[in-house]
């Protein structure tokens, strides 16, 4: 279920009657009203999947998650390959195509992204709205040709990390990849429109040590921590070492060498 915030109302609403039915379903599994003339955000149902539109004047356009199209696609034909800097932070090298937990997959872009290199990816979401999007992104994406092979390598889990991360069975992560939301406070059109939609949903990620802590408890090899390029570290072990880019930063947690 979706926790509102009082005053920012979120709603289920169909793009035309033949999604009635399936916009009634998520809001059944959301716990969302399919009716609420009040609500600040709208969580809609059409022919291009699940979306989410923040409602009234001046409003930025829906977000939705789109693994075949658009930028997704654009950095995957075009984004540089193994020779991205999320490559190098997370130790993709040849014949080396580590097994990634990221903890934190918000719309799944960078995750994404290392599994079209390769790797073998879980993804947590805590928050059940956005999780709902890369689901259905996800789902879509394995009906595409080319995009289905690589969704395949993406794992969807639910739920808060941390407790996911000290409860975890099986096999760990090789590397465990961070991007806890950093408290901005610029209010400028120049913010992402994701960012825009999702912070009143989302909030700051004040629980950043924690997650720093329970990823280096569980990651075989390596934890990487990504910043904004002048953020300072997260409150814990200092990194061996950062890969700084134009506007963000790897913060690098070693344990073990990766081998191919």
């Amino acid at each position: 279920m979706v926790e509102q915030e009082q005053g920012m109302g979120i709603r289920v609403e169909a793009m035309a009657p033949e999604y009635q039915a399936q916009a009634a379903a998520w809001a059944e599994r959301l716990g969302l009203p399919l009716a609420d003339e009040a609500a600040g955000f709208a969580v809609q149902v059409g022919a291009e999947g699940l979306q989410v539109q923040q409602l009234g004047p001046q409003a930025p356009g829906p977000v939705r998650v789109d693994f075949v199209e658009g930028q997704a696609a654009h950095r995957r034909l075009f984004g540089g390959g193994s020779g991205q800097m999320i490559a190098k932070a997370v130790g993709i090298a040849q014949g080396v195509r580590p097994q990634v937990l990221d903890a934190t997959a918000g719309l799944g872009k960078d995750a994404f992204v290392l599994a079209s290199l390769g790797c073998q990816m879980t993804l947590i979401e805590r928050q059940p709205l956005i999780a709902a999007l890369l689901e259905d992104g996800l789902a879509r994406g394995r009906g595409d040709g080319e995009v289905g092979p690589i969704v395949a390598r993406m794992r969807l889990l639910v739920g808060n990390a941390i407790e996911q991360m000290r409860g975890w069975e099986g096999e760990p992560p090789q590397v465990i990849y961070l991007d806890p939301m950093f408290p901005h406070r610029d209010k400028s059109a120049l913010v992402k429109k994701e960012m825009r939609v999702f912070r009143p949903l989302v909030g700051d990620d004040l629980d950043a040590p924690a997650l720093l802590e329970a990823a280096l408890a569980l990651a075989s090899h390596r934890v990487v921590v990504k910043r904004p390029r002048k953020a300072p570290i997260i409150d814990g072990p200092k990194p061996s070492h950062s890969l700084e880019g134009k506007s963000s930063r790897y913060d690098i947690y070693p344990k073990k060498a990766l081998k191919a």
